[in-house]
């Protein structure tokens, strides 16, 4: 699964570009960090519960900003369709 996001010509990252994802109905799916903080975590979960958007869990910020090839930690991610 992460080749596909690290390929995905098409995603975000951050909690804001996400949530926004989420909200407009363009993400198809959304990974979150295990350890990003409670309230960024819960709100980001509670939002793809509600749009049906499937949530992949990844052990910690450090590796999903790898994932995204990114230099820096993100929270959440999504791949766009």
């Amino acid at each position: 699964m992460d080749e596909r996001l690290k390929q995905a010509p098409l995603r975000v990252a951050g909690t804001k570009q996400v949530l926004r994802a989420v909200g407009e109905g363009s993400a198809t799916r959304v990974f979150l960090a295990k350890d990003a903080d409670g309230f960024i975590y819960h709100r980001v979960n509670a939002l793809c519960e509600e749009k049906r958007v499937p949530v992949t869990l990844v052990d910690s910020m450090q590796e999903l900003g790898k994932m995204c090839a990114l230099d820096v930690k993100t929270a959440c991610a999504a791949l766009l369709g």
